[in-house]
């Protein structure tokens, strides 16, 4: 397979060029099972994993134009987590040649993965088989005819879905896109020294919060956008109330396409306030839910799609050596990072086969960020928040911890240690 390789995706070649110390752009996904993992097993598992799904078996390559990715022939190897969350997968101090990293620990399996080759759903698609497979080698005969739903083609698996369902009757490229966003609010405290991220993995009750979102009429991303919101508001000092707050909004693009990638496909949108004084959690929510809704109608998430697109499809911005080319996209990437606050990702409920439930414990994931990324995944009755942050003060995730408190939910929070 090492003779294969294709073009990367557009938000890929982003990551690539904006990737650093402190946000290597990776992603994380785990899963906790209800009993220690056995190592042995789990390599059997991951072997058999890869052979069912080699488009993760790639390397990414410098071309002269653009990154491309070749198929490799590596073998992935298991071994115990030493590292933490989202290790650096990509780049000069990464000695390794896959961009993927299966670990484990006590009852819990990782994937650790350059988010240069897959999103969280993409991941999350890698790790529900491995889990399968895991279980099928260690209670033989018990999951023997069970399967996850798939009927998609390896064509269709390694599709570069920005491309083919790009419309280039969206026109020219717009000002718009081209010209600078306002400035976001900018939570005021220091980042953690020597490139850290603080993670921490929150549990909670997640009837209490749809209840409560149900009850205010808005969806559950919205409840948590604008909790999210007014925990950041308290930090805003009184010469900067005129920022706006600024929450951004992965969206996944095979909700709006036939698409069964397993590589990048999702945009983001933006939900934007800036606050006054006469916020409650109530009217903040209806106005966030208001604005989220509207920016992810299909016609404008199209729209969307074909316009960014069409930035790569231009032949000058081809033409351009990638040696050339790496600096700008950095800048316009460190740039777009001032129009953001901070990110919300809801990747929404985790589905397993019936077999496998009284084996498995729960779902969590992560995103290595330059600010504060928070994930949401559910599974079973428990919702798991996934905080990624660059700051040493958690005034933000306290407050917003503790709002979510006053639902009624019980809350069970992990995190990682701190160099200081």
């Amino acid at each position: 397979m090492n003779n294969d390789w294709y073009k990367l995706d557009n938000v890929a070649k982003v990551f690539l060029a904006a990737h650093n110390r402190r946000n290597p752009r990776a992603i994380r996904v785990s899963c906790i099972l209800n009993e220690d993992i056995d190592p042995g097993i789990l390599q059997q598992a991951l072997e058999m994993t890869v052979r069912q799904r080699p488009q993760f078996q790639v390397r990414i390559r410098r071309g002269f134009f653009w990154h491309y990715l070749e198929h490799t022939d590596a073998k992935p190897v298991v071994c115990e987590e030493t590292l933490g969350p989202c290790p650096p997968l990509y780049g000069g101090n990464y000695k390794g040649v896959l961009h993927y990293l299966v670990t484990y620990y006590g009852n819990r399996i990782n994937i650790d993965m350059s988010h240069a080759i897959s999103d969280g759903t993409g991941a999350f698609i890698l790790l529900k088989l491995l889990i399968l497979n895991y279980l099928k080698l260690k209670y033989p005969g018990k999951m023997d005819d069970v399967s996850l739903p798939d009927d998609a083609s390896s064509d269709e698996r390694s599709q570069n879905s920005y491309d083919h369902f790009y419309d280039d009757s969206a026109g020219p490229i717009p000002k718009t896109i081209l010209n600078r966003k306002k400035a976001a609010f900018q939570i005021p405290s220091r980042k953690l020294p020597y490139n850290q991220l603080r993670y921490m993995e929150v549990h909670l009750e997640s009837s209490a919060l749809i209840k409560k979102s149900k009850e205010l009429k808005v969806s559950l991303t919205s409840y948590l956008g604008a909790q999210l919101m007014l925990a950041i508001q308290a930090d805003m000092p009184f010469r900067q109330r005129r920022k706006p707050v600024t929450i951004s909004i992965p969206v996944n693009l095979r909700n709006y396409y036939p698409s069964d990638t397993l590589r990048n496909f999702f945009n983001n949108v933006d939900v934007s306030h800036v606050f006054d004084g006469t916020e409650t959690l109530e009217n903040l929510a209806a106005e966030f839910d208001r604005k989220l809704k509207s920016s992810i109608a299909p016609e404008l998430i199209k729209e969307q799609m074909n316009r960014y697109q069409s930035i790569e499809q231009f032949f000058l911005t081809r033409m351009v050596p990638l040696f050339l080319k790496q600096p700008v996209v950095r800048m316009f990437s460190s740039r777009e990072t001032r129009t953001v606050t901070a990110i919300l990702s809801n990747l929404g409920a985790i589905s397993m086969p019936g077999e496998t439930l009284p084996y498995i414990k729960g779902f969590t994931d992560f995103c290595s960020t330059d600010n504060l990324f928070i994930t949401v995944t559910s599974y079973g009755s428990e919702m798991v928040l996934g905080i990624a942050s660059a700051y040493s003060g958690t005034g933000v995730i306290r407050r917003l911890l503790h709002s979510l408190k006053e639902t009624g939910t019980g809350i069970t929070l992990y995190a990682t240690e701190i160099i200081r």
